[in-house]
């Protein structure tokens, strides 16, 4: 009997169940947790929003990375033009919200 499930499967299908302000608090706590690995921050600090990725110190290659990396995690694609269109947090955590959100309501 086969009960391992790939933990991104299991990620993905969880997230899809949350409604949308929970949904939003995960995403959020992903991105975060991804930036701030990058940026050599620890937990503690603060990493603003509302502050473009470049102003906080992220390259362009950097900024590849994370986005490949929340691909996987999210079985989303990411569209390039989402991250330098409007390079913050909080609008990377929007789109990503609604990606899954959109995701979610096309399996049903």
């Amino acid at each position: 009997m086969h009960d391992r499930m790939p933990p991104v499967d299991s990620t993905v299908q969880r997230l899809r169940d949350l409604p949308r302000a929970e949904l939003a608090e995960e995403i959020e706590s992903i991105v975060l947790k991804k930036f701030r690995a990058v940026l050599l921050m620890d937990e503690s600090e603060d990493l603003p929003l509302d502050i473009s990725y470049f102003d906080l110190g992220l390259t362009s290659l950097r900024l590849t990375e994370i986005r490949q990396s929340l691909e996987r995690l999210l079985d989303l694609s990411i569209n390039v033009n989402v991250l330098f269109n409007e390079p913050t947090v909080a609008h990377l955590v929007d789109h990503l919200t609604q990606a899954v959100q959109d995701s979610s309501s096309q399996e049903s």
